[in-house]
């Protein structure tokens, strides 16, 4: 197994609902980031390339390039603001999430 460490990148909006939460829930979630750079793989989201670490009520929904090892984060948010992203954009492909994250993420609020 290797155990090279993963680079964390970040795409554009992925952090337009972390500013809303708690402090303390925004350390749990920037702790768990952190953790993401250890080459453990999360959850696989059905019938796409995303994966997803949970945080409590909490998800991080990320794309994997093993390549690369590379985790580029996507979305952060609690359960119910995950369901409704999960739903928006499975479908979309990447450069769609980036151009329109801003308007994606308004109608999930």
């Amino acid at each position: 197994m290797d155990l090279t460490p993963w680079i964390v990148t970040y795409k554009e909006g992925w952090d337009i609902l972390l500013h809303g939460f708690p402090h303390d829930i925004q350390d749990r979630i920037l702790k768990k980031i952190e953790q993401m750079k250890q080459p453990l793989q999360g959850r696989g989201l059905h019938g796409s390339h995303f994966q997803v670490e949970e945080v409590g009520e909490h998800r991080i929904a990320y794309s994997l390039d093993s390549t690369n090892r590379i985790k580029e984060i996507h979305f952060v948010g609690n359960h119910k603001q995950y369901e409704k992203w999960y739903t928006q954009n499975i479908g979309f492909r990447d450069e769609d999430w980036s151009m329109n994250a801003k308007t994606i993420l308004a109608k999930i609020e």
